[in-house]
């Protein structure tokens, strides 16, 4: 018989608050999800308000210095040196500002935010040509019928077959009009073969460019032994002078072969780094990218007016969770600097000599190094980008599995991609290097790697196999 009592036991246990699930998840969050959020946090809390540049003071900037080492081929400890500074209060005037110290007039790319589709493009003009009401017609089904680079993909016949009965014309009318739709722009569109495609466009050159006819014969009738990159089976094909089909190649080559992905109506995406890594005399300096860092902060006005009393429990809990989202992203910036600087540190001969010096690194040494939790380092290494001479990683790139050496030590998986590169680019092209060739200099260099491995690896570059290399060279 089962008897009731009562005990009392005394115990630990990690409870996930809200406000640590705010900080994680703000953690995780790339730099425009994170504006995005902060937009929609802003139109729901009156306690915070956007701040305005203009009341805002200049400070001195924010960076890690990394004193490079004398002698690259001797690893020494890196002294790496922090000046704090309260992230709220750093300018942000987008990451051009962040490199006009080192460049005068920095480049800068406008987008086209026309938002316009090959379709639109070309209606637009045909708006203009004048037109009857059925040839309109007939051209707005041939524009409807062709592909993202430009090409008809449906046959006359079958455009005519969608237009009855309304439009009852044979394939010759059709044609008509398919000729006034191919001298629209960009020149080439409504092609319905590469042959077709690039004599169009050759036909806008004057009459007396050197070459011409032969270039013209060329597209027409002798596109695969262009294709070869062979001269001899194209210049015994024609009967031309070596100098004249010169002149005729290079016309054909400088022809777009898909004019419709002149125009496109997505928008280009671009990637916005979180950190700029900069040479700095003689070391590496790492610094935040301003033009990413969160520009809020609580509305004071609002605050005092709430006084000491019980009343306004609504503004008093927003205030609250306006507190708490501040130091969520204090605790955001604060811990992307630490990884960041711990990364720089045990890669500077990446930064310094390229990718053959990459170190071989996992979670787990970020994570000591800063005496962090690995599920941390893994959440703000993701979507996070790292501006370097070399160009934009993502912080993910900086870790790799590690292959171990005959002498102890392991080299990392992307310095051997690096190395298979290398190799491969300075081999002699009539002898290629074979997987197993390239086994045996990466075991000679104390990096024991299988043939299957370097296999994979060169696949992974998109490199052919010593076979194919060895057959595009004999062409």
């Amino acid at each position: 018989m089962l008897k009731q009592s009562l005990q009392l036991k005394l115990g630990q246990s990690l409870t996930m608050t809200p406000q640590l699930q705010q900080a994680i998840r703000l953690l995780q969050m790339p730099a425009l999800e994170l504006q995005a959020h902060l937009a929609e946090v802003l139109e729901t809390n009156v306690m915070l308000e956007q701040e305005d540049p203009e009341d805002e003071v200049e400070l001195e900037a924010h960076f890690t210095a990394v004193q490079q080492t004398q002698d690259l081929s001797q690893t020494e400890p890196v002294e790496i040196e922090v000046v704090e500074q309260p992230w709220a209060d750093r300018p942000g005037t987008g990451s051009d500002a962040a490199r006009a110290e080192d460049d005068e007039q920095p480049e800068r790319d406008i987008a086209d935010e026309r938002g316009e589709s090959l379709r639109d493009h070309l209606l637009a003009q045909l708006e203009l040509a004048g037109l009857s009401d059925n040839d309109l017609s007939v051209a707005a089904a041939l524009v409807d019928a062709l592909n993202d680079d430009g090409y008809l993909s449906e046959s006359l016949t079958d455009i005519g077959d969608t237009l009855r009965p309304e439009i009852d014309w044979d394939e010759e009318e059709i044609e008509r009009v398919l000729l006034l739709v191919q001298t629209l722009e960009p020149v080439g569109v409504g092609a319905r073969n590469l042959s077709e495609c690039l004599g169009i466009q050759l036909a806008q050159l004057e009459p007396t460019t050197p070459g011409l006819s032969l270039a013209r014969r060329i597209a027409e009738q002798h596109l695969d032994l262009l294709a070869q990159r062979d001269p001899s089976p194209l210049r015994q094909a024609t009967g031309a002078e070596e100098d004249e089909l010169a002149l005729a190649v290079a016309l054909v080559r400088a022809c777009h072969p898909r004019p419709g992905s002149l125009v496109s109506s997505s928008k280009p995406e671009y990637v916005i780094p979180d950190v700029f890594v900069r040479r700095k005399g003689k070391g590496w300096a790492v610094e935040l990218n301003p033009g990413t860092m969160p520009r809020i902060r609580v509305n004071q006005e609002y605050a005092g007016l709430l006084g000491r009393g019980g009343a306004h429990t609504t503004l008093r809990t927003q205030l609250q969770e306006a507190r708490w989202l501040l130091k969520s992203l204090e605790i955001r910036h604060d811990t992307l600097v630490k990884v960041t600087r711990a990364i720089v540190e045990r890669q500077t001969d990446f930064l310094n000599q390229g990718d053959e010096h990459m170190r071989p690194m996992i979670l787990k040494d970020i994570a000591s190094a800063i005496s962090m939790h690995e599920s941390t380092i893994s959440r703000v290494t993701s979507g996070k980008y790292m501006h370097t001479p070399r160009g934009v990683y993502e912080l993910r790139y900086f870790f790799s599995s590690q292959v171990e050496g005959g002498d102890g030590q392991g080299t990392s998986s992307t310095a051997i991609r690096a190395k298979i590169r290398k190799l491969i680019r300075e081999e002699d092209p009539a002898n290629p290097l074979s997987d197993s060739r390239l086994a045996e200099i990466l075991s000679g260099e104390g990096i024991p790697v299988a043939r299957r491995t370097v296999a994979k690896y060169r696949e992974g570059l998109g490199i052919e196999s010593s076979a194919e290399r060895k057959k595009a060279s004999s062409r």
